[in-house]
Formats: C-alpha cells, structure tokens, sequence
C-alpha cells in the first residue's frame, strides 16, 4: 500500500482569514517554510513546527490540518 500526506494548512489560512505571513509572525517559523509545507515541497516535517501551526489555527484535531491519502493498495 502506498500513502501519500496532505497538508490542509492552505484551506485552514483560508478558512481563518490568515496570511502565510500573518502564521509565520504568529509561529515564528520562517514564512518561506510555510510556502514549502503548503505546496508539499517539504519531505520532512518538524513536529515542532506542527504543533505550533495548530496551537496558532487553534486546531484540536490532527485530522484537520493533514489526512493520509491512500494511492495504491
């Protein structure tokens, strides 16, 4: 079976009204790692990172910021 990781992380800036800047100030990670997560070009994420995009998006659900998308079985 091979999985692949989405990054809902642009539909939730969206859905707050949140620029990738505004996040990046709030989170004080760099707004160009923000860019890479959102368009997929990052192959390893920070679990640093992660929480504090979702303590910034008030995310209590992991589900809500990524989902596994199964490719093949």
């Amino acid at each position: 079976m091979k999985v692949e990781l989405k990054m809902k992380l642009k539909d939730l800036l969206s859905e707050k009204k949140m620029t990738q800047k505004g996040l990046a100030e709030i989170t004080k990670i760099r707004e160009s790692t923000i860019s890479d997560i959102i368009r997929g070009n990052r192959t390893v994420l920070n679990f640093n990172h992660i929480s504090r995009i979702a303590s910034a998006l008030e995310i209590e659900d992991i589900r809500e910021l990524m989902e596994f998308i199964v490719i093949e079985k």
